[in-house]
């Protein structure tokens, strides 16, 4: 009879992340969502659509009023800096966000102190973009401001509201679309 032979298993070195030369950078996008209940911090690649890391402060306290704080965001900030590292992004680019629309446009207390804890880890810091959540109304021609938004709700007292959809014509910068 033959000898059997056994393979043995080759190691394989698994390495997380792109394969970058020396004196290059990997840029992530970190988007900082704080709003006064909470600071979120979503680390993705740079089209977005692959998550590589999520924190909260909520999952750094156990106090739910300390949630949005500036101590649980830099809790939060430092993990996804720690992770980060691990996974090869060694800079960020920022993406603030407040809360909007209807509520309050001012970022919460947490996003300062986050950006901050971010930058002071050891992580490179690219562009900073807020989104405060204001929206601008791409219709005119119709019941709006100087601004070109729509009026407050309730500005017509007593009036029969007149809906901008009723008028024949709106205008998409600059170029005509005829309503159905």
């Amino acid at each position: 009879m033959s000898k059997r032979r056994t393979r043995e298993p080759k190691e394989e070195n698994v390495t997380l992340g792109p394969t970058v030369r020396e004196g290059e950078h990997v840029f992530g996008v970190a988007h900082i969502f704080a709003s006064f209940n909470d600071t979120f911090i979503h680390v993705t690649d740079l089209s977005g659509r692959e998550t590589l890391v999520r924190i909260t402060g909520g999952m750094k306290v156990k106090a739910d009023r300390d949630e949005s704080s500036p101590y649980a965001a830099m809790l939060a900030a430092q993990d996804v800096s720690q992770r980060c590292k691990e996974l090869g992004i060694t800079a960020l680019h920022i993406k603030l966000r407040a809360t909007g629309g209807n509520k309050t446009k001012t970022p919460g207390p947490g996003a300062q102190s986050a950006l901050r804890a971010l930058a002071r880890s050891g992580m490179k810091i690219g562009r900073i973009a807020f989104n405060l959540g204001i929206s601008y109304s791409l219709v005119s021609g119709c019941d709006t401001n100087s601004n070109g938004q729509h009026p407050q709700k309730g500005w017509q007292k007593g009036k029969k509201a007149v809906s901008c959809l009723s008028s024949e014509k709106f205008h998409f910068g600059g170029a005509a679309l005829i309503a159905w």
